[in-house]
């Protein structure tokens, strides 16, 4: 697993506060009650890349999470299994899930508005398309948020953080036949976990995955608050 903390530092007590934020994702993931298959075999098969940032919706973190992004993308063999970027922020202070979401869609935006890459013509723009994912330099991701007021226990971490799954290997493991087991088995181990399965968990294709980024549950009517830009 690559762990490289970015971002500014006031010294070596910055550093262990990154250190310890990074652990606690590491831990969660390695519980061995940790519903999300995906997620434990990215850490098993080191196949993880983390970073630090100081803040989710800064400026400032926009032009480093892009390059990192950029770099992932870039050297990523996505035929050797499932990889993960994962970004962990160290503020702000989350008040509730909805201000979470709100600030994971500006970063969202953020990055877009940043990225010189066009859009995946793999995957829908349209956060009401069925066939929405997110892209940034080229590549599609199935966005995961989770911080400390997440409803869902496998969403909670001590920290706000995003994880950008590599969208084609999900498409990889549908190919082989494997999909549908996968994701009924993680449905099993959430309900094992929290006593019931995540309402917000569908199939890419059926409805839009935009609805589950933020981990919020949302009604029928919900709207994702991302615009792309038009080609």
């Amino acid at each position: 697993m690559s762990e490289v903390v970015t971002g500014s530092s006031d010294g070596q007590s910055r550093q262990a506060d990154f250190a310890d934020l990074v652990d606690s994702v590491v831990g969660m993931v390695g519980h061995p009650d940790y519903p999300c298959l995906g997620a434990r075999s990215v850490f098993r098969r080191d196949r993880a890349t983390v970073r630090v940032y100081d803040e989710l919706d800064a400026p400032a973190t926009v032009p480093l999470l892009l390059g990192d992004l950029e770099d992932f993308a870039s050297s990523v063999d996505a035929d050797a299994g499932f990889a993960s970027f994962i970004a962990i922020f160290c503020g702000p202070r989350i008040t509730d899930e909805p201000h979470f979401e709100r600030l994971m869609w500006s970063q969202l935006g953020r990055l877009h508005a940043a990225d010189k890459d066009p859009w995946s013509d793999t995957v829908s723009s349209d956060p009401d398309d069925k066939h929405f994912a997110y892209s940034v330099s080229g590549t599609p991701y199935f966005i995961v948020g989770l911080h400390p007021l997440a409803s869902r226990d496998a969403r909670r971490t001590p920290a706000p953080t995003l994880v950008f799954n590599l969208h084609e290997q999900f498409e990889a493991l549908r190919a082989k036949g494997q999909f549908a087991r996968m994701r009924d088995r993680i449905r099993e181990r959430d309900q094992r976990l929290q006593g019931s399965i995540n309402p917000m968990v569908g199939d890419h294709g059926e409805h839009s995955e935009a609805r589950q980024y933020s981990g919020r549950e949302v009604g029928p009517d919900w709207r994702a608050p991302f615009q792309a830009r038009k080609k």
